[in-house]
C-alpha cells in the first residue's frame, strides 16, 4: 500500500536525521515538544482560514513531530511508533460503543458525554479534575476543567443560567472598579480575581454555544488587527496619520474599515 510505504519512509527519514544530523542528535522531548505545540498551532490556522494547501504542509509538519517524539520514546526503550498507534486504536475503539458496541448515543452531545465518563473510569484517572494539563492556553484549560465539572452533573442546567452567571460576574467587576488604574503598574488583586471569573464564565457561555474560547479570541484579535491597519491606510488616503488623529477621527475611520471589510 502506499500509505503504508510513505510511512514507512518517514520513519526512516526520521531514523536518519536523528542519527545524522547535529541538530537532530541534541534534541529531547523537552526542547521539541515547543515546536510541536507551535505546528499544533499553525496547523488550526491553515483550517481556520480555509488554506487546504497550506493546511496540507502544515500536518505533515505536525506529523513529523509525532514521528520524531516517538523515536525519542523508542531510545528511552518506553515505546515506539507502533505502540503509539496501537494505543490510539485500542483507546479509539473503547471510547466509541455506540460505533463499536452496543451503546446508545444517537446525538454529538451524548457522544461528549459517554466520552467523559469513559475517561472518568479508566484506570488511573482518579478525581473530578484528572489530567487537565496545567500546560494548556488559559481558555482552553478553563473549558476542560468545566467539561470535567459536567460530567459529574456540576453546571447551569441552559443557556440562560451561564448567561445570568455572566451578567452578575461583569458587574462584581464593576463594582470594584472605583478608580482608573495607571497604566503598567501593579493589578489590584480585587479586580484581577473579579476579572479572572468574568473571563471563566464567558469561556463557560462559549462552550455552550459550541464556541472554542481560544478560537474565537484570536479570530477576533485578527480582525481587530486587519481593522486598524486598513483605518491606518484610509486615513493616509486621506493626507492624515492615523495614529496622530484624536480618537474621534480613528473611531470613524475604524467604522470605515469595517464597512470596506464586510
Amino acid at each position: 500500500m502506499a500509505l503504508a510505504e510513505t510511512l514507512l519512509e518517514l520513519q526512516q527519514l526520521t531514523e536518519r536525521l536523528r542519527r545524522d544530523c547535529p541538530w537532530d542528535r541534541e534534541q529531547t522531548a523537552r526542547t521539541i515538544v515547543p515546536h510541536t505545540v507551535e505546528e499544533a498551532y499553525e496547523v488550526a490556522d491553515a483550517a481556520l482560514t480555509g488554506d487546504r494547501a497550506k493546511l496540507l504542509d502544515e500536518l505533515g509538519d505536525l506529523l513529523f513531530q509525532v514521528y520524531f517524539l516517538a523515536l525519542l520514546l523508542e531510545e528511552e526503550g518506553a515505546g515506539d511508533l507502533e505502540q503509539v498507534a496501537r494505543h490510539v486504536h485500542e483507546k479509539l475503539v473503547r471510547r466509541h460503543p455506540h460505533v463499536f458496541g452496543e451503546a446508545d448515543a444517537p446525538t454529538a452531545g451524548r457522544v461528549r458525554e459517554n466520552w467523559e465518563r469513559i475517561k472518568s473510569g479508566e484506570e488511573g484517572r482518579a478525581g473530578i479534575f484528572h489530567d487537565v494539563p496545567e500546560s494548556l492556553p488559559a481558555l482552553l484549560q478553563a473549558r476542560k476543567v468545566q467539561r470535567r465539572a459536567r460530567v459529574v452533573g456540576f453546571e447551569y442546567p441552559d443557556l440562560a443560567g451561564a448567561l445570568a452567571d455572566l451578567e452578575s460576574e461583569l458587574a462584581e467587576l464593576k463594582a470594584e472598579l472605583t478608580v482608573d488604574p495607571a497604566p503598567e503598574t501593579e493589578a489590584d488583586p480585587r479586580h484581577f480575581e473579579e476579572l479572572g471569573d468574568l473571563l471563566f464564565a464567558v469561556v463557560n457561555v462559549g462552550r455552550r454555544l459550541n464556541v472554542d474560547p481560544e478560537l474565537a479570541l484570536r479570530s477576533a484579535a485578527g480582525r481587530f488587527r486587519t481593522r486598524v491597519e486598513r483605518a491606518e491606510q484610509l486615513a493616509a488616503e486621506d493626507g492624515s496619520a492615523w495614529a496622530e488623529l484624536p480618537l474621534e477621527e480613528q473611531d470613524r475611520y475604524y467604522d470605515r474599515a469595517k464597512e470596506a471589510l464586510r
